[in-house]
């Protein structure tokens, strides 16, 4: 038996209970965070040490041969009572007065960082500590997570914490520049700059959602590019470097100081949101009560953005 266990592929098993859960090799990637290819050799090594076949593999989906949902169903609970009692002993350890809080870097960097002063000042007490994460994985070692999306995170406590508008938003300088932006027709001789979206499909909030959303035709622009983070593409539209597809809390203190301006009124409301997902194991301190009634608070009273310069 010690042999056994000392020998069992343990990151193949929890890469295609993953894969299992997820329905697919893409969301399970995402969620590890690790590529594509590195969980599908994941299940190859656990398939070939087993000596069994354990996923059906389509163009689309994979689905589990009989064998494999007997052990997808094993590790899950396996590693549901691992969790939970690590879980546990952590939380015998972590003071009540420590939250640390699990979140994309854009969301960290434009929304969150700029308002946990007031957080401070009211809580001088407590201790919030920020832990950046990327993609729709759930909260690891922290206390609470924000999520974005569509809110689907089995076996987490999830909550709404709001919604999201996206529209254009530019420098004031390429108001004035030689090549003025006035016109809708103008954003075809400007660089396009948007986030990069994995998992959302036509639910991505981009510049052909907006322009669909908004009933208008978009031509080919002159020039695009992407980021992986949304505090970089905010970044390179205050540069003046083009015209960025605001996401409207991400942008909305950038917009308030005049950093940023609105050249066009047309607004779209993007099917995705930002959630406070936490687990359901974890206990709920007087600390945690106090950061989610703070951030609830954060948010619904959050300024709304100015009306379009060339509205």
């Amino acid at each position: 038996m010690a042999y056994m266990i000392a020998n069992v592929p343990f990151s193949a098993l929890r890469a295609f209970e993953a894969v299992v859960r997820r329905a697919g090799f893409s969301a399970a990637a995402e969620e590890l965070g690790v590529s594509q290819s590195a969980v599908s050799q994941h299940v190859r090594t656990l398939e070939q040490w087993l000596g069994r076949e354990l996923l059906t593999r389509g163009a689309r989906q994979s689905v589990p041969t009989p064998d494999g949902v007997r052990l997808a169903q094993a590790i899950s609970e396996g590693l549901g009572r691992i969790s939970e009692v690590c879980i546990d002993l952590r939380d015998r350890r972590r003071d009540d007065d420590r939250i640390v809080v699990g979140c994309p870097p854009g969301f960290a960097f434009l929304w969150l960082f700029p308002r946990l002063m007031q957080f401070d000042q009211a809580h001088p007490d407590l201790s919030v500590s920020i832990a950046t994460e990327v993609g729709r994985s759930s909260p690891g070692d922290v206390d609470i997570g924000i999520r974005y999306g569509y809110g689907d995170h089995p076996g987490m406590q999830v909550e709404h914490l709001m919604h999201e508008r996206v529209f254009p938003v530019c420098a004031p300088s390429l108001l004035r520049a030689a090549d003025p932006l006035i016109r809708l027709s103008d954003l075809t001789r400007q660089t396009l700059l948007q986030d990069e979206y994995s998992g959302f499909g036509a639910d991505s909030p981009n510049w052909e959602f907006w322009a669909r959303d908004c009933g208008l035709t978009l031509r080919a622009p002159r020039r695009s590019r992407q980021f992986g983070q949304s505090n970089l593409v905010v970044q390179a539209a205050v540069e003046g470097i083009g015209v960025a597809l605001g996401r409207e809390p991400l942008v909305v203190d950038a917009l308030r100081d005049g950093r940023l301006v609105r050249p066009f009124p047309q607004i779209a409301r993007s099917p995705l949101s930002y959630w406070l997902v936490r687990p359901r194991r974890r206990p709920a301190t007087a600390g945690l009560a106090a950061f989610r009634g703070w951030i609830h608070q954060a948010a619904a009273t959050q300024p709304g953005i100015p009306d379009a310069v060339l509205a």
